[in-house]
C-alpha cells in the first residue's frame, strides 16, 4: 500500500501538516500524531516517536480498522484507537490531526468535564455551532493509561452529540478531524487561535 497513489498523496499532505504545525509550536519532543484515510478499511498514521517537522512517508504506517499493522516500519502506538474510532463512525472522514499546544494543554488542565468556547467568530469554521453567540461545549476527557477505555469514552460521547468538532485530553491537547486533511487543519487553526485568546482573557480578568 506504501507505493499506492493514495498513500503518497495523503502522507505528503500529513508531513506538509506536520512541519507547519510544528513550526507554530504545537508539537513539542515529538509529540502528537496525524493520520489519513487510504480506503474503506486502512489509514496512514505516524509512526511513534517521530520529529513531526522531519516528516517523510518512510515515518508513517498503514494499519487497518482493527489497529493491526499492515506495512511500514514500527508498531501502532496506543493512540491509534483515538483515531480509528473516528474513522469507524464516519465513512467521509478523511483525516485526524492531534496537537499539543501550551494553551491547550493549560486549558485542558484548569478545565473540568468541558470547555465552553463562545463568541468567537472562528467558531463558524466548526461545525456544531450555529452562531459564535451560542458557544461550543468542548469535552475534555481525563487522560488515563488504558487508551482503548478512553477511546470507548471518546466514542460514548460521540454518540451523544456526533457533530462534535474536537476535545481535549486533560494535560495531553486536541483532537481534532475533517473530510480532509486541509479541513483538519483549518479547525486546528481554529480550535488554537481560540485556547490562546482564552488563556489571554482569563490572565487579563481581573
Amino acid at each position: 500500500m506504501e507505493q499506492s497513489p493514495e498513500f503518497k498523496a495523503q502522507v505528503r499532505l500529513l508531513a506538509e501538516a506536520g512541519r507547519e504545525l510544528a513550526d507554530r509550536g504545537w508539537l513539542p519532543a515529538r509529540t502528537g500524531h496525524f493520520s489519513a484515510r487510504l480506503d474503506d478499511q486502512h489509514i496512514a498514521i505516524t509512526a511513534p516517536g517521530r520529529s513531526k517537522d522531519l516528516l517523510d512517508s518512510h515515518d508513517f504506517i498503514v494499519v487497518d480498522l482493527d489497529g493491526h499493522l499492515v506495512s511500514g516500519s514500527g508498531e501502532p502506538g496506543p493512540e491509534t484507537f483515538l483515531h480509528i474510532i473516528m474513522y469507524r463512525r464516519d465513512s467521509r472522514l478523511g483525516a485526524v490531526l492531534h496537537t499539543h499546544s501550551v494553551h491547550g494543554t493549560v486549558l485542558s488542565r484548569k478545565a473540568q468535564d468541558s470547555l465552553l468556547l463562545r463568541d468567537y467568530e472562528a467558531l463558524r469554521e466548526l461545525p456544531g455551532c450555529p452562531h459564535p453567540n451560542h458557544g461550543l461545549q468542548i469535552p475534555v476527557f481525563a487522560n488515563e493509561p488504558d487508551i482503548k477505555q478512553l477511546a470507548a469514552r471518546v466514542d460514548a460521547a460521540m454518540d451523544h452529540n456526533p457533530e462534535l468538532p474536537g476535545y481535549l485530553i486533560s494535560g495531553h491537547g486536541l483532537y481534532t478531524w475533517g473530510q480532509t486533511v486541509e479541513l483538519a487543519m483549518q479547525r486546528t487553526e481554529a480550535f488554537e487561535f481560540m485556547f490562546e485568546c482564552e488563556t489571554l482573557a482569563r490572565q487579563l480578568q481581573p
